[in-house]
């Protein structure tokens, strides 16, 4: 069961990911303003966000096993939709119903929680996030390999079919689980501004999540860019194979979840925040010959992989010890509130590659993690 969890997290995640180094045969494919191309993720993540704050506190009120039957109905159509349209309008409406229905993945990570023994709890839980950090790190080569040979329709369309057949596999497969809360599902909604003043764990490993998720979108954002510069002239599919040697990061994820279920979860913070700012700190230190840089590029997407995964899990551990009847409702507040500092990472990622070039990127990479340890500090 697990192991069912960690890929149906990886492969839901994924679906936010792909248009992203697809923006440009979308965009032309469309006739989107190459202006507005930005909107395709935009639009994605909003609507992720939109259903982590208003679908996924559900899971504390309805019957688990459909919510997320119903949530990946919605994805598949969206996919679909998205795969056949040659219309801008739609194609940004399907997007966004692709980031609303892939709450899923949000869903599922507490019913695993739900079911595990609580001294076990963190374990799982980073298994499962492994699976999820794995999608979220795969999607982007995957897409471009799978564009490359089949064109960028062909994604949409194996993930349409991929996410219909999990939506099955995971209703034969879950057991019902009926939460006892007897709330309506505005006063749910309501509750949640509550929760967040009411639960200092919380607003604390959201916000050590938050600069650490803007740290990582910062640099898969830019590191593209840099890579197929006049600098490295890497070709697309060697920025897909850099990806894929990335994605080994996500080994902490179990590591983490496992010394948080030995009570070690402030030393694993720490260790996690100190990776973030090695991880900028070394393309910063050390200038060499091109294999040289490009082999600490590939070092720094490790360890900041590592770094992101592993505070991850740590968090998420936090969070689920606190009572079953409110957890679907503070996972929610806890990915919505990081999103919004991946969010915050990415366009000014975008903005310092224009202005400063990759320094300025890797120079603003360094304040997130040390923004956390300063918030850490006070702990």
């Amino acid at each position: 069961m697990v192991w069912l969890f960690a890929i149906a997290t990886g492969l839901i995640v994924a679906n936010l990911y792909y248009a992203q180094t697809l923006i440009g045969p979308i965009s032309r494919a469309t006739g989107l303003d190459p202006g507005a191309a930005g909107l395709i993720v935009t639009l994605t993540q909003i609507g992720y966000c939109l259903g982590l704050l208003f679908i996924v506190p559900l899971g504390d009120l309805l019957e688990n096993r459909r919510l997320i039957f119903i949530a990946l109905l919605v994805t598949a159509a969206a996919l679909l939709a998205a795969s056949v349209t040659s219309s801008a309008n739609l194609f940004l409406f399907a997007a966004l119903c692709i980031g609303l229905g892939s709450v899923a993945a949000q869903i599922v990570v507490p019913f695993a929680a739900h079911l595990s023994n609580p001294e076990t709890r963190g374990k799982t839980v980073g298994k499962v996030m492994s699976g999820l950090l794995m999608g979220i790190m795969l999607a982007r080569p995957v897409a471009s390999l799978v564009a490359d040979a089949l064109g960028w329709h062909a994604i949409f369309v194996l993930s349409a079919a991929t996410t219909a057949a999990l939506a099955f596999l995971l209703r034969a497969r879950l057991p019902q689980r009926q939460p006892h809360g007897d709330m309506h599902y505005f006063d749910l909604l309501g509750s949640m501004w509550h929760l967040l003043k009411a639960t200092p764990v919380l607003r604390r490993r959201a916000a050590y999540q938050a600069c650490m998720f803007g740290a990582f979108s910062l640099f898969w954002t830019c590191v593209s860019l840099e890579l197929t510069g006049p600098y490295f002239q890497i070709s697309q599919t060697g920025v897909a194979i850099f990806a894929l040697v990335g994605v080994a990061g996500a080994i902490a994820s179990p590591i983490a979840g496992h010394r948080a279920d030995q009570g070690k979860s402030r030393s694993t913070t720490m260790i996690a925040l100190i990776l973030g700012v090695l991880a900028f700190a070394m393309p910063l230190a050390i200038h060499s010959s091109r294999l040289v840089d490009l082999g600490v590029l590939v070092l720094t997407s490790i360890i900041l992989d590592m770094g992101v995964s592993a505070n991850l899990v740590t968090g998420q551990r936090a969070i689920f010890a606190l009572p079953p009847e409110i957890r679907s409702r503070l996972n929610g507040l806890y990915m919505a509130l990081f999103f919004m500092g991946g969010a915050i990472g990415s366009s000014l990622g975008g903005w310092m590659f224009a202005a400063h070039g990759w320094t300025g990127v890797l120079w603003t990479g360094l304040c997130f993690p040390l923004i956390a340890l300063c918030v850490f500090a006070t702990e």
